[in-house]
């Protein structure tokens, strides 16, 4: 039977079975795969991919394994002298959409300016679809998910805690100069803009009316927004995460 050996690159080991991972291992296949249908089949998502090597060769998703291909297989950012189509281009375009597990995340996005669709309600061939005519960046915690075709920009979220899944987001995708203290609704998406006090009095609760002064307002849902505890929070992470960048 046909035989290769691969290796997997850094955060690519976490989605191998333990004893294939940081090592050298044989692989067996049938026939001639493609390498995309090889490595998914050992659980890695295509998206997830930035760079293969076959035989010091940069190969694309097409390229069918042959007997003895020696594959090395590598996340994005790592610091290799090769260049790779494999990923697109991101080009400070940095929209998500969430699957129904990453409500939390996907409102800590939106705090942050980021534009984050969460549809509750949509099935995975709906959320592949979006991610793929809108350029989306589609997160989730599924991997089959990640393994559609017509998926091009996705990522396995690792982290099980909201927070600590912002800030894996923020390390991955380099976004610490694009964070923004509560632009978005976190509730609809929308784009928040300052409004006057006396618009939005009859709003508010009398405790709010008497301490806060400076408020926003969903320019889509309507919700108002003021200086409150979730302001502290995400002023909070902001500083932590900046104090640990490198």
């Amino acid at each position: 039977m046909p035989e290769a050996t691969l290796r997997f690159y850094a955060h690519l080991n976490d989605f191998l079975t333990p004893s294939r991972r940081q090592f050298e291992f044989f692989h067996r296949f049938d026939g001639a795969p493609a390498i995309k249908d090889m490595i998914e089949s050992l659980g890695v998502p295509h998206t997830e991919v930035a760079l293969i090597l076959v035989n010091s060769q940069t190969v694309d998703f097409t390229y069918n394994v042959q007997t003895g291909d020696r594959i090395s297989v590598y996340p994005p950012f790592e610091n290799l002298n090769h260049t790779s189509d494999l990923q697109p281009a991101v080009d400070g375009d940095f929209r998500f959409v969430a699957d129904v597990h990453l409500g939390r995340l996907a409102a800590y996005l939106r705090m942050l300016g980021f534009d984050t669709l969460f549809p509750e309600d949509y099935r995975d061939e709906e959320l592949a679809r979006i991610s793929s005519e809108e350029g989306r960046i589609l997160l989730t915690r599924d991997r089959g998910l990640l393994k559609r075709s017509i998926v091009k920009r996705g990522y396995f979220v690792r982290a099980i805690d909201p927070w600590e899944q912002l800030e894996e987001l923020i390390k991955r995708f380099d976004l610490f100069d694009l964070l923004a203290k509560v632009q978005r609704c976190t509730g609809c998406n929308g784009l928040l803009q300052d409004v006057a006090k006396a618009d939005v009095a009859d709003r508010l609760l009398p405790s709010t009316l008497q301490y806060y002064n400076e408020f926003r307002q969903c320019e889509d849902c309507g919700k108002v927004y003021w200086r409150g505890s979730h302001y502290e929070q995400i002023d909070a992470f902001i500083a932590r995460v900046c104090r640990n960048r490198g």
